[in-house]
């Protein structure tokens, strides 16, 4: 059998794929410690105006190197591949633990609280916003321990800059003033994520959880939530200073460690300070000669559809679609509606939103996928992560009745079966 290395690594089995990258098992040849190889196509994060993102993410967790977050070795590159080489973490997800088993015990969600926010603390000290803290981004090694994970939408501001502007994040977990639109400091929102944590941790629910999104971020500003008759007197003020709407007043991470109730059986994080972080190899990976001229060739075009293949086209059709092995439980199921579009990705995409704020939500246009498998059709295909099915369905009944300018209906029964093109994700 023939082993395929990069570099001193010796590449196995694929354990997990994203839109742009595969995330592959392997072993360090000269010290045997185990690790996972995320692996990304060069010419695709090129074409999709990717690379300064990457390049940012790479960056920073190459900065924050802690304990409780999930360690980023080194970055390698060849001439059509980038490769980069991350702790491997064998524990899962913080998020299945709690669909699996439910509300956690009152030691045990301390305990993930505390590392939580030491590692926060961390990223914070080197002047670094997640933006986006959830049991989802929150895994668990060997030992039960908590790391934290992707910083696809972290931020460090540049100097001189104290406020952040972009909306981001996951709706349940986000903080009222990043909602505002006036501007919040990284920190004091990630506090109120950590907030909205402590309490999925020992209550197994969210503190904000509406079907409608108007409803949703209402709530959230007037920190509209009860907590349950089981949590600890402790836990429950500590809560309640976290989810402050008011960030000016909002508990710091300070005073959180100063709190009887988190101080119980606390030991702070023992790491050793790394002084000089070497970005060299990401500079070498991404600022290659045969890159740029790439990028030159790819600057002038309009950044097109992906090529929907034959396995897309099968995971699409309802009779093969293999998704339902995967899930991670019958609450997580993701319920789906498509329709068909002749119009250009861009024009269907600013249709949908400018409808979806005339319904009274609040849109945010992100993690969209364009396939394409003929030249002139697009298939929307809108995906409900949380929630009733029923009133999804009522919702894009009423969605797809306001969008009859670009909803392409066919003339024939027959044609119904030549479905092509385009997945936009999230409304």
């Amino acid at each position: 059998m023939v082993v395929r290395k990069v570099g001193k690594y010796e590449v196995g089995r694929t354990i997990g794929e994203g839109t742009f990258a595969k995330v592959k098992f392997a072993q360090n040849t000269e010290t045997g410690e185990s690790v996972a190889m995320k692996v990304l196509d060069r010419s695709t994060i090129i074409k999709h105006k990717m690379v300064d993102q990457i390049k940012r993410e790479i960056s920073i967790m190459k900065l924050v190197r802690h304990p409780y977050v999930v360690r980023l070795h080194e970055v390698l590159a060849s001439r059509t591949k980038i490769y980069i080489i991350l702790e491997f973490i064998t524990g899962g997800e913080l998020f299945d633990k709690i669909v699996h088993h439910g509300r956690l015990s009152e030691a045990e969600a301390r305990r993930y609280f505390q590392q939580l926010i030491d590692g926060v603390d961390y990223c914070h000290s080197k002047g670094v916003y997640h933006r986006d803290l959830k049991p989802e981004n929150l895994l668990l090694d060997s030992q039960e321990n908590l790391k934290i994970s992707d910083f696809g939408l972290s931020a460090s501001p540049e100097e001189g800059v104290s406020l952040l502007r972009t909306t981001c994040g996951t709706p349940n977990y986000v903080a009222p003033e990043v909602l505002s639109h006036k501007g919040y400091d990284g920190a004091v929102a990630d506090v109120w994520s950590c907030g909205v944590i402590l309490y999925v941790l020992m209550a197994g629910y969210l503190p904000f959880d509406e079907l409608d999104l108007t409803t949703l971020y209402s709530k959230i500003e007037r920190a509209e939530f009860s907590c349950p008759s089981w949590f600890p007197v402790g836990a429950k003020s500590l809560i309640h200073k976290i989810l402050d709407p008011k960030p000016a007043t909002r508990i710091t991470i300070e005073q959180i460690r100063d709190d009887e109730w988190f101080q119980k059986s606390y030991v702070p994080a023992r790491h050793t300070e790394y002084e000089d972080v070497n970005l060299d190899d990401v500079d070498a990976a991404f600022d290659d000669p045969e890159e740029q001229n790439a990028d030159e060739q790819c600057g002038n075009e309009d950044t097109g559809p992906l090529v929907l293949n034959a396995f897309d086209m099968i995971i699409l059709s309802q009779g093969l679609n293999l998704a339902t092995l995967f899930d991670r439980g019958k609450d997580s199921v993701k319920y789906q509606t498509r329709f068909v579009s002749r119009k250009p990705a861009r024009v269907v995409l600013s249709s949908m939103e400018v409808v979806a704020q005339s319904m009274g939500y609040k849109t945010h246009i992100r993690n969209y996928k364009v396939f394409e498998v003929a030249p002139s059709f697009l298939m929307v295909d809108i995906q409900k992560a949380a929630g009733d099915a029923a009133e999804h369905l009522k919702f894009y009944k009423t969605f797809c009745g306001n969008l009859e300018d670009i909803i392409w209906k066919p003339s024939n029964e027959s044609s119904k079966s030549r479905i092509t093109k385009s997945r936009s994700k999230k409304r």
